[in-house]
């Protein structure tokens, strides 16, 4: 019999594979996670989301059925065996767009015994996503973006984050895609190269303001460069760690008194909102941000449209409320 401990210990395919698996599964998860590292090419918070996903829903079916899971089991499982994990979570008290990320990683796991000719499961395909409330993303103002943009401190750190921080807003990148910029990735024609979502690269214009910060942190900054060193470094040396950048937009936000939306990937946002509003169109946003479908570019017309109806109730001398 399975023990019963907690679905949240387990946090790793590793313990899960020892746990809860028959030796056919352990092998095939060992080679998805082969794939979706150097075939797919993921980014690393998609796989360790998606394997953690994947570990936790093979735990709670092992103890479900008290019995190690094979892939004769995992293909037998039912509609019911995928629901009842999904109440399980939300008793559990974990959010619709975790639950819905949970089961879009189980999916992407099965989907790929089934393309691979090892193992299908039929009732996966009939498991709805959890509802999803409609969020928008929560772009800066111009002028909170101006006060972001500031040097946070006189060092070479301090010069770092202006550099890090514009770049995101002046190209639009993700923050991770900033990180794993190397020295040799900077642009010789205007243009940097962006390996973003799937392996995916895209072109985006370097503005002069981007690249003059870029250069006034490259001047300042105490490590030896070489074609193949990390652009942004923590102060060690390495490579610098996405949890820095937040916490240094953190002390920004708190010490400037912005909004807690004011973080890394809202200066993306504010990127698209700015171009919208400054004439243009959805197709080059698309192309600039690597959106793979344009619905998901068509979320900034609506930040637009509240917009206007905010600053014409605050300006039109007839609206009452």
């Amino acid at each position: 019999m399975i023990s019963g401990s907690s679905q949240n210990s387990c946090d790793s395919l590793l313990t899960t594979r020892d746990s809860y698996c028959a030796a056919d599964l352990a092998q095939s998860l060992d080679e998805w996670q082969d794939w979706l590292r150097y075939e797919k090419n993921v980014s690393k918070h998609t796989f360790r989301a998606y394997t953690g996903d994947v570990a936790v829903f093979i735990a709670f079916l092992a103890r479900h059925h008290e019995q190690k899971i094979g892939l004769n089991a995992l293909s037998g499982a039912r509609i019911n065996d995928f629901r009842a994990w999904l109440s399980r979570r939300a008793m559990d008290g974990t959010k619709a767009a975790t639950r819905a990320r949970a089961l879009s990683g189980v999916k992407n796991f099965l989907n790929w015994l089934d393309r691979q000719g090892i193992a299908h499961n039929a009732a996966v395909k009939a498991v709805r996503s959890p509802k999803l409330p409609h969020r928008l993303p929560k772009p800066l103002y111009e002028d909170q973006i101006k006060t972001v943009l500031l040097p946070v401190r006189e060092d070479w750190t301090g010069l770092r984050d202006q550099a890090l921080f514009t770049l995101l807003y002046g190209a639009g990148l993700r923050i991770d895609e900033a990180l794993s910029l190397n020295v040799g990735h900077l642009p010789r024609d205007g243009f940097l190269t962006v390996r973003g979502k799937g392996n995916k690269e895209r072109r985006v214009p370097m503005l002069p303001i981007v690249q003059k910060t870029i250069d006034d942190y490259r001047a300042a900054c105490p490590f030896p460069e070489t074609t193949d060193r990390p652009l942004f470094l923590g102060a060690r040396g390495k490579r610098l760690n996405q949890g820095v950048a937040q916490r240094d937009m953190r002390t920004i936000r708190g010490n400037m008194g912005l909004p807690e939306t004011a973080t890394p990937h809202a200066l993306r946002h504010s990127f698209a909102t700015h171009l919208l509003q400054n004439g243009a169109n959805l197709r080059e946003i698309q192309e600039l941000l690597g959106h793979a479908s344009l619905s998901t570019t068509q979320r900034y017309t609506e930040i637009n449209a509240k917009e206007l109806i905010r600053i014409y109730k605050a300006a039109h001398p007839r609206v009452t409320g």
